[in-house]
């Protein structure tokens, strides 16, 4: 935010792959990181919603999931989200899930369903953009010196052990060159998998 040291960093994953998804995401985050910086990170995911709101009969599209960062030196950093993209904090020794997935594979497990039957339930979003609102907007407060912010195309395709490992390798170095190094991760998986996968860092201090 001009004038401060206010800094915040979105990822807005499309739902599908059209070119008005594509269009939409780079508004959608710029949007939330704009606003998530003036006026908290929940109202930055907020406001990005607001761009694809509709009556609840109404499908929705474009449409998209969405993470969020809001940090300044000497504060915890603020995190919201909805759907499936995530953040992690680094503390200088493990990486930790601070954000939860709002899949249909997330709510089995604290259900207590199977831990086979949840996992096939992993790709169901319980919310997007679209159908957020301030009560489907999870948030929380984080005091890390390190924040990563990943889509699904990330976590996905790496384990949590094998993020850390990238993260640990080059925590001391610059954070383009670990945003690269996940994404390299990824693009080396043989899987196959073609889901975009996007990596924003943010080192606090």
């Amino acid at each position: 935010m001009p004038g401060t040291k206010v800094v915040a960093a979105a990822i807005v994953d499309g739902i599908g792959n059209s070119e008005e998804v594509a269009q939409f995401v780079g508004i959608a985050a710029e949007v939330a990181a704009r606003v998530g910086a003036r006026k908290t990170a929940v109202l930055g995911i907020l406001a990005a919603a607001e761009l694809v709101a509709a009556p609840a009969a109404a499908e929705i599209e474009p449409d998209g999931v969405a993470v969020l960062a809001v940090a300044a030196p000497g504060e915890d950093t603020s995190l919201a989200w909805t759907g499936d993209s995530r953040a992690y904090g680094w503390d200088g020794q493990t990486l930790i899930q601070r954000s939860t997935d709002h899949t249909v594979g997330q709510y089995l497990r604290y259900n207590r369903v199977a831990v086979e039957l949840a996992k096939e339930h992993d790709n169901w979003i319980r919310v997007s953009l679209g159908r957020s609102s301030i009560a489907s907007v999870h948030a929380c407060r984080i005091s890390d010196p390190m924040v990563i912010l990943t889509s699904d195309g990330v976590h996905d395709q790496l384990t949590h052990e094998e993020l850390e490992d990238v993260v640990r390798i080059h925590a001391d170095g610059g954070l383009q060159a670990m945003a690269d190094a996940v994404v390299a991760a990824v693009s080396d998986r043989p899987s196959g998998s073609r889901d975009d996968a996007t990596v924003a860092i943010l080192r606090i201090g």
